[in-house]
């Protein structure tokens, strides 16, 4: 699963809206929009300063998985 999808998710799961997240990240809501529905690649600041937003470590979202090519 996409780190956006799972970072989706959790607001919704949570009732927290986009504009909040928005407001307390000051990236602009179209932008976030986009990113949270896998239209625009998530940038590793924007990362960062989201889970800082949503008080959570930077690894919440993420999984470990070997590089493209490499055999698991």
């Amino acid at each position: 699963m996409e780190v956006a999808t799972k970072i989706r998710n959790y607001i919704e799961e949570r009732g927290i809206t986009q504009i909040w997240l928005s407001n307390k990240t000051g990236i602009p809501p179209a932008k976030l929009n986009l990113v949270l529905n896998c239209k625009r690649k998530l940038t590793f600041i924007e990362y960062e300063v989201i889970c800082w937003a949503l008080n959570v470590d930077v690894g919440s979202f993420l999984e470990a998985r070997p590089p493209k090519g490499l055999a698991s």
